[in-house]
């Protein structure tokens, strides 16, 4: 079963998609609408040599449909979905959502 999942930060990265998936995504643009974006310092080591970045973007909830976040809406298999939630730290966690298309899909936030 396909699921979606959107990327606004380092999962849209080629590198860390062929070290976290064994291959490159394929999606569309989208945005997050109630949502701002802050920045994260990362402490996992397998996660800092997968991006090469100390610091990754993490999306804050704010139910103003003003603030919104770019990114892309990814095509993954459900096994995917674990991979992913494999790469992300504690700091985040991964909630549905309705993005601007009206498309429904995976999100990970700040936890």
């Amino acid at each position: 079963m396909t699921q979606l999942l959107f990327s606004y930060g380092t999962l849209q990265l080629e590198k860390v998609q062929l070290e976290s998936f064994g291959r490159l995504l394929s999606g569309t643009k989208e945005t997050l609408l109630g949502f701002k974006m802050e920045q994260l310092k990362i402490t996992d080591q397998q996660v800092l040599l997968k991006s090469g970045k100390a610091f990754h973007p993490v999306a804050i909830p704010t139910n103003n449909k003003k603030d919104i976040i770019n990114g892309t809406l990814y095509k993954i298999s459900i096994q995917e979905l674990k991979q992913a939630d494999n790469y992300e730290v504690d700091d985040y966690k991964r909630i549905e959502a309705t993005f601007k298309s009206g498309k429904k899909g995976w999100v990970y936030i700040k936890n």
